[in-house]
Order: structure tokens, then C-alpha cells, then sequence
């Protein structure tokens, strides 16, 4: 029985579909110290997939549940901003192995593709275009934590996507992502399919812990579920 393809694929960045290192969490708890708070490794892996100014606003209220000043939060995010270009600068980000060809095969059979980030705009633009994945090249769509009013486990930013690509039936939805709240999100979207990856920030355990339809090694394996042929397809 073959499986009906989805109509849009929403596909997480960091850890899903380029490697980056992991630098992204380093950082966002090299700039948390450096503005006055103390989070453990367990702390940072809490907002693994969240929108990284929701994650640096509750890193940086304070035990007695008071949050940073709109001044401090902008300039944590500033630093946030340039610690994280000067880590990608010196360690360019790299598409996982085997992503570009399953992207194009996935376009090639009539299957939007967007990505979606907790990263802003002039990061994910940044990395996008470091890779030569500009404009819609690569993908149809970039969905970003900001463009949005809650990030992850929220489902908005995959419902943004469906809008701007006008896909209207959330059950011929894929969504996939290498942490819990890209599966939380998909999952609050109703998604027609929920995948975790294995390539970046959590292991089978962890992933299967939360609510998904299938566990897959890589967004790699993504056309060969589906019965699509990636090996004729030449990546962009």
C-alpha cells in the first residue's frame, strides 16, 4: 500500500536539514551568563527548537519570576545575534548529507517545501545564503520564530506556512524536526505527519517519548517513504 505524499513538507533548519555545529545552544547560553543568568545544560536543552528570543527571555527571568527589561532582552539578542555570526563565520554551516537531493526530489514530484526556525530572519537569511539556498531555489518558504506571535510547541509558524503557500488540508501536512517541540508542533497543527529526525539535537528515546507518526534517520529518507525517486534528481 503506498503512502499518500503530503502537499507541503515543513521542515525544522538547524539539526534537520543543515548542520551547524550545535553552536546555537553554546551560544545561547554563552550569552545568557553574560547577561546575568546562570543556566544549567539541562536549562538550555529545555528550549531545544524554541524561538531563540522566547528562549533568552525566560533564561533570563529571574528566580523570582520577574522577566529581563525590554532594554536587556534587546540587548541580549543583539549579542545573541553577533556571538552566533562570528561561531558561523568561523564554522560554516553545511547542509546535512543528503538533504538538497531530497529536497529537489520532493519539488520535483509536486511537494512544497518550507522551512521553519526559531532563528530571526537575519539569521536564518544569513545561513540560507551561505548555503546558495536564496530565494526559492532551494525551498518554497522560510517561516522564522518572529514572523509569528508564540514559537514552538506552538503550531502557528506551520499554519504561516500553509497560508503563504496555500495549502489548506493540515492532514496532507508533513512536519518534521530533530527535537520535541518540532514534534509538539506538528502535533498541535493536527499535521497529516509528525517525524522526528535523528541528525541533530535528540535520540530516538527522547523523540519517541513525544507524539509523532514516524521516526526517520534523516529528512534524507524522506522521498524513498514516499515512493519517490531522489537519485535522478539533481540537487539545486
Amino acid at each position: 500500500m503506498t503512502t499518500l505524499p503530503p502537499e507541503l513538507v515543513v521542515l525544522d533548519i538547524a539539526g534537520t536539514t543543515v548542520d551547524e555545529g550545535q553552536h546555537v545552544y553554546r551560544v545561547l547560553g554563552e550569552t545568557a551568563k553574560a547577561h546575568g543568568a546562570n543556566p544549567t545544560e539541562a536549562d538550555i536543552a529545555r528550549w531545544h527548537g524554541s524561538a531563540k528570543h522566547e528562549a533568552l527571555k525566560a533564561l533570563l527571568t529571574t528566580a523570582d519570576g520577574t522577566p529581563p527589561s525590554a532594554e536587556l532582552l534587546a540587548t541580549a539578542i543583539a549579542g545573541f545575534r553577533s556571538r552566533l555570526a562570528a561561531a558561523y563565520t568561523e564554522h560554516p554551516p553545511r547542509p546535512l548529507p543528503g538533504v538538497p537531493r531530497a529536497l529537489a526530489a520532493l519539488r520535483s514530484a509536486g511537494i512544497r517545501v518550507a522551512l521553519n526556525t526559531g532563528f530571526d530572519h537575519d539569521i536564518a537569511d544569513s545561513m540560507l545564503n551561505a548555503l546558495g539556498w536564496q530565494g526559492d531555489s532551494v525551498v518554497d518558504a522560510v517561516i522564522c520564530g518572529t514572523d509569528v506571535p508564540t514559537g514552538r510547541p506552538a503550531p502557528f509558524m506551520i499554519f504561516r506556512a500553509m497560508e503563504q503557500l496555500g495549502v489548506t488540508d493540515v492532514a496532507r501536512v508533513l512536519v518534521a524536526g530533530d527535537t520535541p517541540r518540532d514534534l509538539e508542533a506538528g502535533a498541535n497543527a493536527g499535521a497529516g505527519f509528525v517525524v522526528g529526525v535523528l541528525t541533530g539535537a535528540s535520540d530516538a528515546d527522547e523523540l519517541g517519548a513525544h507524539p509523532h507518526t514516524h521516526l526517520l534517520p534523516s529528512v534524507a529518507d524522506l522521498p524513498a517513504f514516499f515512493g519517490i525517486d531522489a537519485v535522478a534528481v539533481s540537487p539545486s
